[in-house]
């Protein structure tokens, strides 16, 4: 099965724990056994255990890139959107990207789906389903219809419709209000998920007529120029050839503080503890000190190295103005190679927390405006600065000027290290990167 995961967006909304490079999907929240995972950990995961063979790529920014190889591995294909277009150039790029780098037939089937629905196996069934009938052939176009739960005015919804001549079709409506979705939903409309299959020919030819080109080179050059249009209102509103796929079980949109908290299994992830008086309480510590809470309702308490939100359930859905408004650096990212976190900002100086999986490497890199000075703090692995290469352990510190090349390659072990910059014009366009020495 070829399946293309859509996975874009900042998720501000579920802010301090997402931010402008990472987004509400990369954040692990999820138990799974002794560990959390991530929405995109959980989904891949998912798809893995209904089909060990499925060819998975995901269409994402390239901001995203790092934290993908980090969760969820090197192996997945990756279709990077130069800017934002909509969700049509990134399905055309994503389609695009399977058939002319990595030799996807286009008479084969593939599935879109969204990275970040909270979902049970029965939907990677129906999933699978999708490309099944896809692959048949018998509509151009298949579509997953999700069984409504309540009268949302947040979602698509698909209802069934009578033309003129008797015959039976389909028509969308988006965000309706609640009493128009009562409606709906007693004529048996579904929820629109996002969830489309075709054969990889289909959306070239569409590709071709709306965007110019299906070709991958030629549609990623010229990305920031391409119409900006959703694939709903370009292709699905338009189609006739369409084959409804009806899916009954466990569906979330997860993309709130309120329906993640309505997820999680647990009231609290990290340190935490919900006193006397505390009903209904959820709290999400990413920060190695405690949180206490004591006598509160209906509350939900997020705290992370950017920043900590404490807010009513009401009020949850509303805090996006608010983190707008924010003007702060990013204090924590993952990386391909591990992840970082800032522990101290001041005018000339960076403080950072380094963290190297097992075996893995920075950049061969410099810098021009500032000096870096590295001390190990765990375990052990390789340096290399100037081209000249030396092992390190714990307690070893390594000094670097500015313009010097520099690298360090974690262990078996994996390495943590504190990194203090020093210089005065300290930012992040400051880095030249270099082929690794031999």
């Amino acid at each position: 099965m070829n399946i293309v995961l859509l996975s874009g967006g900042s998720g501000k909304r579920l802010w301090p724990l997402s931010n402008d490079i990472r987004s509400k999907q990369f954040i692990k929240i999820f138990k799974n056994g002794d560990v959390y995972q991530s929405m995109v950990q959980r989904v891949y995961q998912q798809i893995k255990e209904t089909d060990p063979n499925a060819n998975i790529t995901i269409a994402t920014s390239k901001s995203q890139v790092s934290a993908i190889h980090n969760q969820v591995g090197l192996d997945v294909g990756i279709s990077v959107e130069p800017c934002r277009r909509d969700t049509f150039p990134a399905i055309a790029l994503a389609v695009a990207y399977l058939h002319d780098k990595q030799g996807v037939d286009e008479s084969e089937a593939v599935v879109i789906c969204p990275v970040d629905p909270f979902v049970d196996e029965s939907y990677f069934r129906c999933v699978h389903g999708l490309h099944e009938a896809a692959e048949r052939g018998d509509k151009d176009l298949v579509l997953m219809g999700i069984q409504p739960t309540y009268p949302s005015e947040k979602y698509g919804y698909i209802k069934p419709s009578m033309s003129a001549d008797g015959s039976w079709g389909f028509t969308f409506t988006e965000k309706p209000t609640r009493e128009k979705a009562e409606e709906y939903i007693e004529a048996g409309a579904l929820w629109n998920g996002g969830v489309f299959a075709f054969r990889l020919s289909y959306v070239l030819q569409k590709s071709k007529e709306l965007l110019g080109t299906s070709s991958y080179q030629e549609l990623y050059d010229n990305y920031a120029n391409l119409k900006k249009i959703s694939f709903d209102y370009a292709v699905v509103e338009n189609e006739t050839s369409l084959e409804i796929l009806r899916y009954s079980g466990t569906w979330k949109d997860i993309g709130t503080w309120n329906t993640l908290a309505d997820a999680m299994e647990e009231n609290i992830v990290g340190k935490g503890t919900i006193g006397e008086g505390s009903e209904n309480v959820h709290v999400v510590n990413e920060l190695d000190i405690p949180v206490l809470a004591m006598g509160l309702k209906n509350t939900i308490i997020a705290a992370s190295p950017d920043g900590i939100l404490v807010t009513s359930e009401d009020a949850a859905d509303h805090i996006k103005p608010y983190v707008d408004a924010i003007d702060q650096q990013i204090m924590f990212a993952e990386k391909s190679w591990g992840s970082y976190q800032v522990i101290d900002a001041e005018d000339n100086s960076i403080t950072i927390k380094v963290t190297l999986n097992p075996g893995h490497r920075m950049n061969y890199h410099s810098h021009d405006h500032r000096d870096e000075v590295w001390t190990i703090v765990s375990g052990s692995g390789r340096t290399i600065v100037d081209g000249m290469e030396q092992l390190v352990k714990t307690g070893d510190v390594v000094t670097m000027g500015a313009g010097c090349k520099h690298m360090v390659i974690a262990g078996e072990e994996g390495l943590q290290l504190i990194e203090v910059q020093l210089g005065t014009d300290i930012t992040v366009a400051d880095k030249h990167k270099y082929e690794m020495p031999v």
